[in-house]
């Protein structure tokens, strides 16, 4: 006997048997029952929803001589008898993938001219409509337009988008759904006890979501995963044959992740991708799974899981114990590793931190108080931290360390640390961010004009200085000063100051603006110098270079030139490295 497969053999044949488009199949009955129908449908949905199938159906109902009081045909008069057996004269199809010229269109419009020899109507099938071309679709829209009486057109299309508008106005247009989890299982149910195939609920369910609402898709994998299983259809033999990760990982690692067990993720993370999985796969089932108990902690969004009535009690289990704020940050965090994985250079380093962070989302923060968290990963090795910290610092000790000793003791648990009168630790005093780390600069090295309590930081020193010492510390400065000086600062850069004679100290300036400008901050200047060069009397004059002092400005490659002068080895490097002033 011929092999046939379930998507042939289990097609449905009447209204009644269509999984999952009650609402279109009642409409199309009541059609046929009260006779008013259009010159032309158009069912337009995803594969292997029943677009041809239900046009079939629909033709041999609108031709059969006795229809039923529900509009379905009777199977029994001779118009449904030659449907039946393929030799209907009234029912033409078309397959415009591959009938797409002017020319079958031409030849298909003169055949409308001709009545039905046996029934009411001809109906012309045309399937993958979209593919028609464009002179194609301009040859069929006179007669769609204005088609004989005895004409009735039905066209199927997956992409209804790719169809000119001039022919979607002039059809009914009915929109197939998706086929549901639901009513997949419910009709693989059905065909397997028609065969005769033992099975497991949770196997169907697998191949109901592999097959993304198309019935025809599920009939096909059934089929597959029965030959692979021998007529006994189990999950595991059902995973292993379509190569889909068990549902059990995912549970795993949120249960992982909300026990702050780490290692245990990182480990089962290898073992999913030893078996041939890819990292980015991980992540989007893992996704799809943490959406799956949101969903499941609402009575009003349990409705929205396709799954399995096992794997439904499953997710409600899960969902009493993952509480909505680590379901949110999970999501944003798997969301972002998803986007960056395909531009990752390193991909499982990718998956692996992303798991680590959803593993850290429940761990309570380490000394930080109130405020904006900084977004980063938790110590995961704490304990090795506190064993390796000194128990007494000496005075020295602490002085030459004071930030690493902050950080230090932000990282100790609460618990290894004095609990009487411990003040609350603020996310400003962590000490580990830029913006820290600037303000501890600013304090010991930034110029503000006008700044007062300088001086009491010089202590009494006369420390003598050299004129090197003192261009060191004045281009020093000049780097330090605050971003609304950068214009004076730039200019001090070009300006050099003199040693006259130790410790006073003249700087030449090039007009009286430029001075004035400097006289501004010239106290903040005094006492920058006094700091950092170590001697407490140093003066500082300004005076207007004369005309004799002014030396000419300097291009950049003038400047370049007297350094070539100065220093014949530029000449080679530049000759060396084959470089080009630019």
């Amino acid at each position: 006997m011929e092999y046939i497969v379930s998507a042939r053999k289990y097609r449905p044949m009447s209204f009644d048997t269509v999984v999952g488009q009650a609402a279109l199949t009642t409409t199309l009955k009541n059609a046929v029952k009260s006779g008013k129908l259009a010159h032309a449908y158009l069912f337009c949905g995803p594969r292997g929803v029943g677009k041809t199938t239900c046009a079939r159906i629909f033709a041999k109902a609108i031709n059969c001589q006795n229809p039923t009081a529900d509009g379905e045909a009777c199977n029994e008069c001779e118009s449904c008898q030659s449907f039946n057996e393929q030799r209907s004269l009234n029912i033409f199809e078309l397959d415009a993938a591959s009938n797409n010229s002017v020319e079958h269109i031409k030849t298909l419009m003169e055949q409308t001219r001709i009545p039905p020899q046996l029934g009411k109507y001809k109906v012309f099938i045309i399937d993958e409509v979209h593919m028609l071309s464009t002179a194609a679709f301009n040859a069929f829209l006179k007669t769609l337009e204005e088609p004989p009486a005895h004409v009735i057109f039905i066209l199927a299309t997956t992409e209804k988008h790719k169809i000119l508008p001039t022919i979607l106005s002039r059809c009914q247009i009915y929109d197939f759904e998706r086929m549901t989890v639901q009513n997949t299982i419910a009709h693989l149910k059905s065909v397997a006890e028609k065969e005769g195939i033992q099975y497991e609920e949770e196997a169907l369910a697998v191949i109901a979501e592999k097959a993304d609402g198309g019935m025809r898709d599920a009939l096909s994998i059934f089929d597959q995963a029965a030959s692979f299983c021998q007529g006994n259809i189990t999950y595991q033999k059902v995973i292993e044959d379509l190569n889909v990760l068990d549902s059990e990982y995912y549970f795993r690692i949120v249960d992982y992740a909300l026990a702050n067990k780490v290692t245990d993720i990182i480990v089962l993370l290898n073992d999913v991708i030893n078996k041939g999985f890819d990292g980015g796969l991980l992540i989007q089932g893992l996704a799809k799974h943490v959406r799956n108990v949101m969903m499941a902690k609402d009575a009003q969004t349990l409705k929205l899981l396709e799954v399995s009535e096992q794997a439904r009690e499953r997710y409600q289990q899960q969902a009493q114990n993952a509480p909505l704020p680590f379901l949110y940050s999970a999501l944003r965090i798997m969301n972002q590793c998803d986007i960056n994985y395909r531009q990752s250079s390193n991909k499982r380093l990718l998956v692996e931190l992303t798991l680590i962070e959803v593993a850290q989302i429940t761990q309570p923060d380490e000394g930080v108080g109130s405020g904006r968290k900084p977004r980063r990963l938790k110590s995961l090795f704490k304990n090795l931290i506190q064993q390796t910290q000194p128990k007494t610092k000496t005075a020295q000790q602490v002085a030459a360390a004071e930030v690493p000793n902050r950080v230090a003791k932000q990282v100790e648990s609460p618990a290894a640390q004095p609990t009487a009168a411990r003040p609350a630790i603020k996310a400003s005093s962590i000490g580990m961010s830029w913006s820290n780390l600037r303000q501890q600069a600013t304090q010991k090295m930034q110029i503000l004009p006008g700044t007062q309590g300088i001086d009491n930081k010089v202590s009494q020193e006369s420390a003598e200085f050299t004129q090197e010492n003192l261009e060191l510390q004045w281009m020093a400065m000049c780097n330090r000063m605050p971003q609304k000086y950068s214009g004076i600062a730039a200019r001090m850069k070009n300006m050099n100051p003199v040693v006259t004679q130790l410790p006073d100290i003249e700087l030449v300036v090039p007009n009286e603006i430029i001075k004035t400008e400097v006289e501004n901050i010239r106290g903040s200047i005094l006492s920058t110098l006094k700091l950092y060069l170590h001697n407490s009397n140093i003066t500082f004059t300004l005076r207007v270079a004369e005309k004799h002092e002014q030396a000419r400005i300097l291009t950049r490659r003038e400047q370049f030139e007297e350094m070539q002068r100065a220093n014949p080895s530029i000449v080679k490097l530049k000759a060396a490295f084959d470089l080009e002033f630019a």
